[in-house]
């Protein structure tokens, strides 16, 4: 699979364009790449979807702050999803006038002014997990709300006995065609919004709209490695469209709940590990936990307090297939408050014994204070 190139790069704007400037580069650009401009180059189309996958992410605020985050990676099975490109003209064409494309390039791939079914829409959906759910993937139920077809209706929005009439004002297609000059521009038909019918007695359960809302419950599989505001794609299980287009899908949000001991860093897990002055001084094996289990951790001799062991492989998977990370072993050294009698007479031995051996950096130390200090001595 060839490499994405950079979003920004396929519309020429900087990373800190605005949505107008985002919207006039793609406009210019999917002029000068429309297929029915280029009908012989087949480079052109594809670069037409290249563009106008570009701009879906650029001029969405959620998936464009992702995008700058962690790059195509951070898009995972949210990303856009254009099978051709009439599904281009689906997506985009509003921000033209309506289907401007069909109209300004005669009548768009197939030629005529044809209402092409509307895609379902897509529903939101939240879980919540462990880290070690996270860590090992799961299978969980959710459960939300979605509009579905109408019982009554069967999905037409008309009142039994009756049916959703066609659109005079449009014929049927749903697309009315303005002229302005030399420009003639195709828009959405004002009498039925593009539905391309009319309803005149429209069904009491649903009110015409031919959709109900129920609550539905999913088993969603979870892949390993999932972070904290990922989304989880569920094609095809959104809303029902309302002229018996595709549905649309439900995008399930993870929630990872804050864990007791490991804090997450991207793919790597960081645990804080307090250690005894004897056991920084004269080194110790000690049991530290992991998702694995428990493991053996070497702590060497003259360690210092904010020192990092790394425990390669033990932090989390990518759920994008790549290595997994590391477990980052940060110590720090634990003083106590209060000390026994005992403890108390074998650290006023070790002070003294200090002050005879005095080590490299106090030593410099105090070399510099009295340094420091001399001016005034002398000035005495």
């Amino acid at each position: 699979m060839a490499e994405k190139r950079d979003y920004y790069e396929l519309l020429s704007v900087s990373k800190e364009a605005g949505k107008v400037e985002i919207d006039r580069a793609y406009r210019r650009l999917a002029i000068k790449y429309h297929p029915d401009s280029n009908r012989d180059d087949e480079d052109a189309v594809e670069r037409f979807k290249e563009i106008s996958e570009a701009y879906e992410v650029l001029s969405d605020q959620e998936k464009r702050a992702r995008y700058d985050q962690y790059g195509h990676a951070g898009l995972g099975g949210g990303g856009p999803q254009f099978n051709d490109v009439e599904d281009i003209f689906e997506a985009f064409g509003d921000m033209f006038g309506g289907s401007v494309f069909g109209d300004m390039f005669g009548g768009g791939r197939g030629g005529g002014r044809r209402r092409r079914a509307r895609r379902g829409g897509d529903v939101r959906c939240d879980v919540t997990l462990t880290l070690e759910e996270a860590a090992s993937g799961v299978r969980k139920e959710v459960k939300f709300r979605r509009r579905v077809a109408c019982t009554d209706c069967d999905g037409s929005g008309a009142a039994k006995g009756s049916e959703p009439q066609p659109c005079v004002a449009c014929g049927g297609v749903g697309q009315v065609i303005q002229s302005a000059g030399i420009l003639r521009v195709q828009t959405s038909c004002p009498h039925c919004g593009g539905a391309g019918k009319v309803i005149r007695d429209p069904c009491q359960s649903c009110r015409g709209q031919g959709l109900e809302e129920r609550q539905v419950s999913l088993d969603v599989d979870i892949p390993a490695g999932v972070d904290d505001g990922m989304r989880v794609r569920i094609t095809g299980e959104g809303e029902a469209s309302p002229d018996g287009g595709p549905p649309g899908d439900a995008y399930c949000f993870v929630q990872v709940i804050e864990h007791a001991l490991f804090q997450r860093d991207g793919s790597n897990l960081i645990l804080k590990l307090p250690i005894g002055y004897s056991q920084a001084v004269l080194g110790a094996e000690l049991d530290v936990p992991t998702l694995d289990g428990r493991e053996t951790l070497t702590i060497q001799k003259g360690t210092r307090s904010g020192e990092v062991y790394r425990l390669r492989g033990r932090g989390m998977p990518d759920p994008r297939g790549g290595r997994r990370g590391d477990l980052l072993v940060q110590t720090f050294i634990e003083v106590p408050r209060k000390v026994n009698e005992k403890q108390e007479k074998l650290l006023r031995q070790l002070a003294e014994l200090d002050e005879e051996h005095v080590m490299p950096e106090r030593k410099s130390f105090l070399d510099k204070i009295k340094t420091f200090f001399e001016p005034e001595e002398s000035d005495a």
